[in-house]
């Protein structure tokens, strides 16, 4: 029980902020206190475990982030294992006169069995691994880190820009963007560790050499000098002691070294470095063919090692017998799985037990967008398609400008369709369908330019505006002179937004005001009790607020309309009524919208005579005005007229007419005019002046 209890206690503090502390004062105690040979041959040997575990790590590790700390491991030990030479050095040049395992067995047997006793070859032994630890291993792998830092910083602006642009088309979402980015974060960090820690690698490389050559000029020293040993003992006994010190200490740093070298060369894959070999080197079996062919016929030379070459080459003829015979199956599997499932789906077809289900009627969908074939790539977002995140930028923008989450939009391909055509629709019914150009670019004639281009001459789709299908290459030509230039992604966009705009009243459906309702009750739930169906039903609700969308009016404040909804529906719950004491509610806002902060408002009024002339049918109670068609039509111009010419001066087109013609006039205006605004009196708040620019009638 007190074993398990200290060994929680050593657990918990090495998770706590006593572990690297620790660490650090046993690599200082190393460096300056005599270490026994026994405590020596436990560290030479934990050493060798820990460059075998991070080794093995590295090979199977998928992706490098997934050893992230490697460049940490390489450092702490870089550092145990310059300690060890430290204290070994101490050890053999205070006991190596006495040779045998004066160092420790590990040493011992490094400079005894590993070399068989031979300083010369094992100093021959080890400047080879020296060699290849500095020249080729470290060095290979220190230029890689420091391109693949490189690299991997001057790439980090892109991708964030990538994992931008998937947030913004809903491809990911927030925490998942939020990942990425740790992600591209975590890997330029790694991988500018990596080029500093391969920088820890090759000093240790150097560092080995010199510490060699201190420590066979300082044993021969003291052995000659100190302990009276002649030159050829002194040099026997503390060269196989320094030779085995090194070999014992490059072995790990060559083992480390490699493990660097793997992880810098990895690729992220699904599988580590032993399938990937496999799978990529073995899968075909013509390079063993050609390879078993060569062997054969190098073996049939005069002179060669006959056994050895023609071995080999029966030995890959035979992989490459066996890898066909695997890839032939395979193919028959794939065949065969084929088979089965087109006559399985056959079968289905002409079964006629299947019965029918709501599964198999499709909904109309309420936001359509069908694209022709050659336009598939502007919506695939495996291909990178933009119109995805313009699509979501509108929903996002009209949602904000009017007050509700306007629905999804439904995107399909339609061979029916011409290859360029695309075609938008609101509840299965076209509202407008057009062609693009994906290769090209669509200059718009805002009204004034300087000169003409050439193209393709077309209509804008969204505003009728002149326009010409252009080169991508004469793109900044066209903006010299004057026009508006956008992509084809662009145009398919804005069209959409334009009449998504017109009709957005028809967006709004029961679903969407129980929402407006739920979110309202968060704030105000006294209101919401009182709203619904105290004071007006759903439906109710529902007519008051397309009403005002009709309008062009957007419902963002839900408050002041349920609240003049509710102080008014005593009076009147016919919604049309409703409709205009909601207006009067949002008066300030309205004029707003319209005038910005001017506090004169320019309008234009009906004539006195025309005036009272509508106004006579409402007297008897209808709200529906009569007129004849040739006066209808007079009017209607006379008011075209008069806004346009409100427009030429900079002034918003305004009209100015009673309370009980508003609604009347709004709907009769509405389809002739879209910019014209028809205000009542009761509409202008108390701290603005008007001024009558002109009468019409």
């Amino acid at each position: 029980m007190a074993v398990e209890q200290a060994f929680l206690r050593f657990s918990t503090s090495a998770r706590g902020n006593i572990g690297v502390p620790l660490l650090l004062l046993t690599l200082l105690g190393m460096m300056t206190l005599p270490v026994p040979p026994f405590l020596l041959d436990t560290l030479f040997s934990f050493n060798i475990a820990l460059s075998i575990v991070v080794l093995l790590v590295s090979v199977y590790a998928l992706r490098p982030l997934d050893f992230a700390v490697f460049p940490t491991i390489l450092l702490v030990a870089t550092l145990l294992r310059l300690a060890l030479n430290v204290a070994s050095t101490r050890v053999v040049l205070l006991d190596g006169h006495s040779g045998g395992d004066a160092a420790g067995k590990v040493i011992q047997s490094f400079g005894e069995v590993v070399i068989g006793g031979n300083y010369a070859v094992g100093l021959v032994v080890f400047l080879i691994l020296m060699i290849i630890n500095f020249v080729v291993v470290t060095k290979g792998a220190g230029r890689i880190s420091e391109v693949s830092a490189r690299f991997t910083l001057d790439a980090m602006p892109g991708k964030q820009m990538a994992i931008d642009a998937d947030l913004n088309a809903g491809i990911l979402t927030q925490d998942e963007a939020k990942l990425r980015r740790q992600e591209v974060g975590s890997e330029a960090d790694f991988y500018g560790a990596m080029d500093g820690a391969s920088k820890f690698v090759r000093g240790d490389a150097v560092a080995g050499i010199l510490i060699l050559m201190i420590n066979i000029l300082g044993g021969i020293g003291v052995g000659m000098l100190q302990h009276d040993l002649d030159f050829s003992r002194a040099m026997e006994v503390y060269t196989l002691l320094t030779i085995g010190d090194g070999l014992v200490a490059q072995i790990p740093s060559l083992l480390l070294s490699t493990a660097a070298a793997i992880m810098v060369t990895r690729v992220n894959s699904e599988s580590d470095v032993r399938e990937q070999v496999v799978d990529q080197m073995f899968t075909s079996p013509k390079a063993l063919t050609v390879a078993a062919g060569i062997l054969v016929v190098m073996g049939l030379i005069p002179g060669m090692p006959h056994f050895s070459f023609i071995t080999l080459g029966i030995v890959c003829a035979a992989g490459a017998f066996f890898i066909q015979k695997r890839v032939l199956l395979d193919e028959q599997v794939v065949e065969d799985q084929s088979r089965a499932q087109a006559l399985s789906d056959a079968q289905q077809a002409q079964s006629p037990s299947g019965e029918l289900g709501w599964d198999d009627v499709s909904p109309v969908d309420i936001i359509g967008l069908e694209v022709g074939y050659r336009l598939i790539p502007m919506v695939d977002k495996n291909q990178s398609g933009e119109l995805l995140g313009r699509i979501k930028g509108i929903r996002k923008k009209l949602s904000q400008e009017i007050g509700f989450l306007v629905p999804a939009v439904h995107i399909r391909d339609n061979l029916e369709l011409p290859p360029n055509g695309y075609r938008i629709s609101l509840m299965g019914v076209t509202l407008g369908e057009s062609e693009v150009h994906p290769d090209r670019h669509m200059a718009i004639n805002p009204g004034q330019v300087f000169g003409n281009i050439e193209g393709l001459p077309v209509k804008d789709p969204a505003f009728g505006l002149d326009a010409v299908w252009i080169d991508n290459a004469i793109k900044d030509h066209a903006q010299t002179l004057g026009y508006t230039v956008v992509d084809a992604s662009t145009v398919v966009a804005t069209h959409m937004n334009t009449l998504l705009q017109k009709h957005v009243h028809e967006l709004l459906g029961h679903e969407e005001v129980q929402q407006m309702i739920d979110r309202l009750a968060r704030y105000s739930p006294k209101l919401v009790d009182t709203l619904v169906p105290e004071t007006v039903s759903m439906s109710v609700l529902l007519k008051v607020l397309k009403g005002l969308l009709a309008e062009q009016l957007p419902v963002r404040d839900f408050r002041t309309i349920a609240e003049a909804i509710v102080a008014n529906s005593a009076v009147n719950q016919e919604p049309m009524q409703l409709i205009e004491s909601v207006r009067t509610a949002l008066a300030r806002s309205i004029v707003q919208e319209i005038y910005g902060s001017e506090n004169n408002l320019s309008v234009f009024t009906l004539a006195p005579a025309m005036e009272q002339m509508l106004m006579k049918p409402s007297a008897g109670g209808s709200a529906e005005v009569t007129l004849e068609p040739g006066l209808a039509e007079q009017l209607q111009r006379s008011i075209s007229e008069t806004a346009q010419a409100q427009e030429l001066k900079g002034s918003p087109a305004v009209l100015l007419v009673p309370g009980p013609l508003r609604p009347v006039l709004a709907k009769f205006v509405r389809f002739s005019s879209h910019a014209l605004h028809v205000l009542s009196y009761n509409e202008i708040p108390d701290d603005k002046q008007v001024t009558i620019e002109a009468t019409v009638g």
